[in-house]
């Protein structure tokens, strides 16, 4: 699992380097807060990768979104997506253990981009199917997000 891990993270690293195309960083705030990275990839089609912290641990997701589609100052986009997480409780005995997560994640959201600002708001959905501990589907996932584009 620590291979996958680290493959994934080096893939997304590499993408992100690989051309000169428009980025964004930010926040994505929602169940916890999110540091948010965008990375356009030609076109209007971006991956993004979310490093969220919950008051009981964290959580690594990566999303290929599509363009669905603009209005204006506002673009609206789908894709899918995985996330990988840690979370502190406590087992049946009462005693503290460390949990591991893995979700396969969908996103469906919409974007508004200030005129002559650098900035945009997003509002998204982003719910998830729990491989571990069972298969679990969680409804939780909408955030408002606020990025910096450069």
């Amino acid at each position: 699992m620590k291979k996958f891990f680290a493959v994934m993270v080096a893939a997304l690293a590499f993408a992100a380097v690989a051309s000169a195309q428009p980025k964004a960083i930010g926040v994505r705030v929602g169940y916890g807060a999110e540091v948010s990275y965008q990375h356009y990839l030609g076109g209007s089609n971006f991956i993004e990768a979310d490093l969220g912290f919950m008051s009981n641990g964290f959580r690594l997701t990566g999303i290929y979104d599509f363009d669905l589609g603009s209005a204006g100052n506002f673009n609206f986009y789908v894709g899918p997506g995985a996330s990988l997480g840690f979370a502190n409780g406590k087992d049946d005995n009462g005693n503290v253990k460390t949990y591991f997560s893995a979700a396969v994640v969908g996103q469906i959201g919409a974007e508004f981009a200030v005129p002559g600002v650098p900035l945009n708001f997003s509002l998204d959905w982003r719910p998830a199917i729990y491989l571990t501990g069972g298969s679990v589907f969680g409804w939780d996932g909408f955030a408002l997000g606020i990025r910096y584009r450069f």
